[in-house]
């Protein structure tokens, strides 16, 4: 059977968009304001790894406009072109922000490396810089955990990978602190290389940005513990005798479902149907992010049993 409560669902996928949408554009006009007072105080005050911190935020504003435009999108409504909907433009958007998070860190990884082998003179980065620098650390931790506790509430795989970048832009910035602070005290070489500790928390974020993004483009199925409940629920219901396969598929941010049950194969075709709108009304109610529920019902037979009994009688003599 299919899913009854489209319209709902669209109404709440609105409010999940507008909520993220506010949530971006909130931390679109912070990092431009962090974006532009540490590239002023890095050039100003000679730090290097002070202005590979402002391109990481920077890049923080385009991803956070390509998750707007993916959560957007996977919030239209299902057309005659796209009878699942769009949800999964959200993880395109997200495979998009990885690669831009790439290029990002091996930019960053890069100039350092050569600031290094070309013995550049590094200048003794001036006491400012090491303000802004913490400064950076505790906006964009504040970023992170809005973004984070937002991200959970509209369950967007998007919007939780951009909550994780300002972690790793606030990350980018301690790195940074210990760069400057070594420098000025007169190991001016820990500058550049605060810049490749930064180039490594920018990959190590785009790598998993990307693999979570590509899984449930695949269609990756549900946690293991996450479908035990969901079979748990299913064999509890009144007048299902046995539950014959149950398939999941991440689709963007919500989940897709075929389950298969056995049922009384003398019961007529509307108490069959029944039984399977209580499972599909069970499974909705239980785990928030199902979207689509097909429930197939089989009829009980005397094969079906034989098969039961002989699989305990085999657990037995294992």
């Amino acid at each position: 059977m299919e899913n009854t409560k489209d319209i709902k669902k669209d109404d709440m996928t609105n409010e999940n968009v507008r909520l993220s949408i506010k949530v971006s554009l909130g931390t679109i006009f912070f990092n431009i304001v962090l974006f532009i007072i540490k590239i002023i105080v890095g050039i100003v005050g000679r730090s290097s790894a002070l202005i590979s911190d402002a391109i990481h935020s920077a890049s923080d504003v385009f991803s956070t406009l390509i998750v707007m435009v993916g959560v957007s999108i996977s919030g239209k409504r299902a057309d005659e072109s796209h009878r699942y909907g769009h949800e999964k433009m959200e993880s395109v958007a997200g495979l998009f922000l990885s690669f831009i998070l790439l290029l990002t860190g091996v930019f960053i990884g890069y100039s350092a490396v050569m600031d290094i082998i070309n013995d550049t003179e590094i200048a003794i980065p001036s006491v400012i810089t090491l303000y802004v620098a913490v400064l950076s650390i505790i906006v964009k931790e504040a970023m992170f955990w809005y973004t984070k506790s937002a991200a959970k509430k509209v369950n967007s795989s998007a919007l939780m990978a951009d909550a994780w970048h300002h972690r790793s832009d606030s990350l980018s910035s301690v790195g940074s602190c210990i760069g400057i602070l070594g420098a000025r005290m007169g190991y001016s070489v820990l500058d550049p290389l605060a810049g490749i500790v930064i180039c490594l928390f920018v990959v190590k974020a785009a790598i998993d940005i990307c693999k979570d993004s590509v899984d449930k483009l695949v269609d990756r199925s549900c946690d293991v513990e996450t479908i035990k409940k969901m079979a748990e629920i299913i064999k509890e219901t009144d007048g299902v005798i046995d539950l014959k396969d149950i398939k999941t598929r991440l689709f963007g941010a919500r989940i897709y479902m075929d389950i298969v049950i056995v049922v009384d194969g003398n019961l007529r075709l509307n108490e069959s149907h029944a039984i399977a709108t209580v499972v599909h009304n069970k499974i909705e109610n239980n785990f928030e992010g199902v979207k689509h529920c097909m429930v197939h019902v089989n009829p009980w037979n005397e094969e079906d049993s034989e098969g039961k009994n002989k699989d305990k009688k085999d657990e037995k003599e294992q």
